[in-house]
């Protein structure tokens, strides 16, 4: 597929989030900071939570709220940028607040339930204010951490667990009808599906699990962050097989290619909502891409 860079030399870009000015906020997980691009490729850091800023969205108080993992150890690669353990320097995970006017950072959610949050990966909010988010556990050298799906209500300053003892939760994404809750989970190569009974209440699946397996990739294929498209789809990054998978709600797939394995990202924009923005996180670029199908207009932004 043909198509644009936007921003490059950035340090392992994710959370893509297209702004109505144009512009779009990315993290540069590496650099431990949250960046505004534009096209042409200026560039300008918007504020530097530390840690280890992963998911960004636009919530209905206008601010940037964001997934910080807390970080990883990093290194090179072929000329890319890999993501790996826990840092020495890890000081949690957390669920932020950007007041994008003057780049102020404050910290919402450290805990549910008195359990630290550990890796929060991605979030999206419904119509309502309300918010999903993941947590992607935590790597360490002989051990790998859990991770699971949450809930914030809007207004509320305590979170609850939806569902954990998931491998590697990432993406998360609304259907377009609000009834279902899409969790990317990242080691398995599976994409999962939460029925919901109302806002923050699922109808489990099984004794079990509270999600059902929608699809599952051959192979050795990891799934990183998704975008929803207007039809119900579910774009979501792949690594290795780098590029961006669609999978129908019934869980048919198909596949596009980008030139970079550690795809990580999509968001959607323009005046149709088929202007794809898609994060090359190994070689550090932001690219644009017309998409075959409208991405879904998200519930709110700035």
């Amino acid at each position: 597929m043909e198509y644009e860079t936007v921003a490059s030399g950035l340090r392992f870009p994710e959370g893509p989030v297209v702004m109505a000015d144009g512009s779009i906020i990315v993290v540069e997980i590496e650099k431990k900071c949250i960046t505004r691009c534009w096209d042409g490729g200026k560039t300008e850091v918007i504020c530097t939570p530390g840690g280890g800023p992963n998911g960004l969205a636009i919530g209905p108080d206008g601010a940037l709220w964001v997934c910080n993992n807390g970080g990883f150890e990093y290194h090179e690669m072929d000329g890319m940028l890999i993501p790996g353990n826990c840092p020495e320097d890890y000081d949690g995970g957390r669920i932020e607040r950007v007041d994008l006017a003057t780049g102020k950072v404050e910290r919402v959610i450290e805990a549910v339930d008195g359990n630290p949050l550990r890796g929060p990966n991605d979030l999206v909010f419904d119509k309502a204010g309300n918010l999903y988010f993941t947590d992607h556990g935590k790597v360490f050298p002989r051990h790998r951490e859990f991770g699971g799906l949450y809930y914030l209500a809007n207004g509320a300053s305590a979170a609850k667990e939806l569902d954990y003892h998931y491998s590697s939760p990432n993406g998360v994404g609304l259907s377009p009808d609000e009834q279902t809750v899409y969790m990317a989970d990242t080691m398995t190569g599976r994409m999962w599906a939460f029925d919901l009974e109302s806002p923050g209440v699922i109808k489990p699946a099984s004794p079990l699990n509270g999600g059902r397996v929608v699809a599952t990739m051959p192979g050795l294929q990891y799934f990183d962050s998704l975008g929803m498209t207007a039809a119900g789809n579910v774009c979501v990054a792949t690594i290795l097989n780098g590029g961006i998978t669609t999978i129908t709600p019934d869980g048919q797939h198909s596949h596009i290619a980008f030139p970079d394995l550690l795809v990580t990202n999509i968001a959607f924009g323009g005046d149709d909502m088929r202007d794809a923005y898609i994060t090359l996180s190994g070689t550090g670029n932001l690219i644009k891409c017309r998409w075959p199908e409208p991405g879904l207009k998200l519930n709110f932004n700035a």
